[in-house]
């Protein structure tokens, strides 16, 4: 059984791994192939008919653990624990939810210190207890009274005390104040981990097509101080087939030495940006850039760690008019741009 501990509004993990809000789901990939003996049984769930409208979902079946990814970034959103007989859970390394020590809600309150009460969906029968970040849900089934309610308080939900002896049934660890309007953070720090990541892709054309690629990208570099993301810089590169030439021939293999007739065309691949850059042999400029984009059961699926938005801008540069474009998801993993 999986101990783990519980940091609101951050992630949940121990000493030897912790999924963390924002986590690319690379890496969280690579988290659970790493441990692949201890968190077994995981399923990987999307919707076939449209992907891109619904969460992607890690689902680990033997601890009761559900992480759901944003279907567009791919960047973890919600951490959910479904099953909480499956799992050890603490908080400032006090456990509250282990074989010997049962969830209810005043252990709840003991650990965590509630300071409002919970929140009442009669839909659902559920009673919702938030902090920030941070989110328990009890079940009412066992409950033979229904707990009296204001019906027209907050759009149906109604502030009421949770009956005593209440045990979680789920608890969710999100960004914000509320789970309903969450979003993916931003990639933390400690995801970085030595690499560059493209935040969005710019496509530039002129009049006669592709001529270059504009590139978010994001470091783990010092920054501004004064800037609220002081540690988290953000960049812009400009790639077209002469900066491409004169910036990335020193990764090729002595080019100069080889003999033009005998050479094959050769790629550059940046897994953490998601693009691939396709040379000329004799030449050594740019002929195509690759976009990678990560779709949900593609055959490549996971071979890059980050995903390319889908739309993106299309950029003339002899009229300085940019069109936006959103390309066809159904069928695109890779987008090929021929360069000039």
């Amino acid at each position: 059984m999986l101990d783990l501990e519980v940091v609101p509004e951050r992630s949940l993990g121990n000493e030897q791994w912790e999924f963390t809000l924002g986590m690319p789901l690379a890496q969280a990939v690579a988290i659970l192939q790493k441990h692949c003996r201890i968190i077994k049984n995981v399923q990987v769930l999307y919707s076939e008919q449209s992907p891109l409208s619904h969460d992607l979902i890690l689902n680990l079946t033997q601890d009761g653990i559900k992480l759901l990814f944003d279907a567009f970034n791919q960047r973890l959103k919600v951490i959910e624990v479904y099953d909480l007989t499956k799992v050890k859970l603490k908080y400032c390394g006090v456990h509250f939810n282990s074989q010997a020590i049962a969830p209810t809600i005043e252990q709840i309150d003991q650990s965590f210190g509630a300071t409002h009460p919970g929140v009442y969906n009669s839909a659902e029968q559920l009673f919702h207890l938030n902090f920030r970040g941070l989110s328990f849900s009890f079940q009412l089934d066992s409950w033979t009274e229904t707990p009296k309610y204001e019906p027209n308080f907050a759009h149906g939900l109604a502030s009421l005390q949770i009956p005593h002896g209440a045990t979680v049934k789920r608890m969710y660890i999100y960004n914000g104040n509320s789970l309903q309007d969450t979003k993916a953070p931003l990639m933390p720090l400690s995801c970085f981990l030595g690499n560059v990541y493209a935040e969005n892709v710019d496509v530039l054309r002129d009049g006669t097509g592709p001529s270059g690629l504009r590139l978010r990208l994001l470091t783990a570099g010092i920054g501004d101080t004064q800037n609220v993301f002081s540690k988290r810089k953000t960049k812009f590169m400009f790639l077209t087939s002469e900066k491409w030439f004169l910036q990335m021939k020193i990764h090729s293999p002595s080019p100069h030495k080889q003999v033009p007739s005998k050479c094959n065309d050769y790629f550059f691949n940046y897994f953490t940006l998601g693009v691939d850059i396709l040379f000329d042999a004799n030449t050594h400029k740019v002929k195509k850039f690759v976009l990678h984009t990560n779709y949900p059961g593609h055959y490549n699926f996971n071979i890059t760690s980050f995903i390319i938005i889908f739309c993106f801008t299309l950029k003339c540069l002899c009229c300085q008019v940019c069109h936006q474009v959103v390309l066809d998801p159904v069928s695109v993993q890779t987008v090929l741009l021929e360069a000039r």
